[in-house]
């Protein structure tokens, strides 16, 4: 048998009939899956819609969260649920979570991954994770779980969306709907993984130094107010940021953080911006960072999908890729607007049009750079594409 999976998607206004319809497709040729994944829009009662799924799926172990938007293998969708189903004699699943976040993101990732090493036993070839972030700094809780797991095991993942509304997400857990909290499922077995990342961006300018902050709130760059950023950039343009969300520009024109080691920079999305010109971003700005403003292009950010493909199936080592895994920022997609098939297009044409595929956009991503040597440590991302290649 090896591994199969299978994806399944449906737009039905009920919601226990969205999340049968989604799975029924999923598990059409697959019978008892080892793993239900489920990405879903939170239009629906999130509860119905697992209990739909699980009426498909009787017992099997399922993980998922809810979203800004998915993406299956027909493409990219939005206001409906995405399910893929997964069978294996080559992998091993182990489902974790409940841990909630509560304010307190670092405990939080750090718990999931002592879950994680004690229930999974032996050796763990990956481990994936769905966080919130409205209720807890993302770059914490991947600094939580990396304190607690090996080097050796992969971590990626991304943050479960509502909509692009920024007010609750959710995070599912075997047939239980959870709120503020994290869940994972860990890998392990005989088979191959590969991890691409890259979002496309270019540094404007010359670097800056942030000079004052607090978590996520950007405070002072260069000792000016973070706004001046933007308001030297764009002139009088300047006081229409304040009028609407920051995050609207964000989407072509992100914060970049240099990282040591890398020849990538750590993108930041900047969300508002308060009376004192304060930006708050979607995870933490660290005091001694070098940032620079940054431009995105549809053109380029597909050229950094295409390579992120490129780089998953090349670390698969020759091996056929029978599923693929897609952590993709809500960024990306409303800078795609109606062209976002291009990108996942692109990414099929990489490691096969006929490969099941899911994933979704989410409130921020994590991986690593790379997956060998002084890349691999991972970090939380924002406006970056984290494709997974599962291969045999």
């Amino acid at each position: 048998m090896s591994t199969k999976a299978g994806t399944g998607f449906s737009e039905n206004i009920d919601s226990a009939k969205a999340g049968a319809e989604a799975c029924k497709k999923a598990m059409a040729e697959i019978k008892d899956p080892g793993l239900i994944i489920v990405f879903s829009s939170v239009k629906y009662d999130q509860e119905r819609v697992l209990a739909g799924i699980g009426q498909i799926s009787g017992q099997a172990p399922l993980i998922g969260c809810s979203d800004a938007g998915e993406i299956i293998t027909e493409g990219s969708k939005e206001k409906g649920v995405a399910v893929m189903a997964i069978k294996s004699d080559k992998i091993n699943f182990t489902t974790v979570g409940g841990v909630m976040v509560d304010g307190k993101p670092l405990a939080a990732g750090k718990k999931l991954a002592e879950e994680i090493k004690k229930k999974a036993g032996g050796k763990l070839n990956g481990l994936m994770v769905l966080s919130d972030v409205l209720t807890g700094n993302g770059a914490d809780i991947v600094r939580g779980i990396q304190k607690e797991l090996s080097d050796d095991v992969l971590l990626f993942g991304g943050a479960a969306g509502d909509d692009f509304a920024f007010k609750k997400t959710f995070s599912y857990l075997n047939g239980k709907v959870l709120s503020s909290a994290l869940v994972g499922v860990g890998l392990s077995g005989d088979f191959s993984i590969g991890i691409g990342v890259r979002h496309g961006w270019e540094p404007i300018g010359l670097p800056m130094k942030i000079t004052k902050s607090e978590g996520a709130v950007l405070q002072k760059v260069d000792n000016k107010p973070a706004i001046k950023i933007y308001e030297d950039y764009f002139g009088k343009r300047a006081e229409e940021i304040k009028k609407e969300p920051l995050a609207i520009m964000a989407i072509t024109y992100p914060l970049g953080m240099k990282i040591q080691a890398s020849d990538e920079y750590l993108i930041r999305d900047p969300i508002t911006v308060d009376e004192k010109g304060y930006i708050t971003c979607a995870a933490e700005m660290p005091e001694g960072s070098e940032i620079n403003l940054m431009i995105g292009s549809k053109n380029e950010a597909i050229a950094a999908a295409k390579k992120a493909a490129e780089i998953a199936k090349e670390q698969l080592g020759g091996k056929v890729p029978v599923a693929i895994l897609m952590f993709n920022c809500i960024a990306r997609y409303k800078l795609f607007g109606r062209y976002a098939n291009d990108e996942i297009n692109v990414i099929k044409s990489v490691l096969g049009a006929n490969v099941p595929l899911i994933g979704f956009y989410t409130y921020g991503e994590i991986a690593p750079f790379g997956i060998t040597g002084k890349y691999r440590k991972s970090r939380f991302h924002n406006e970056t594409a984290v494709i997974i290649a599962i291969g045999e």
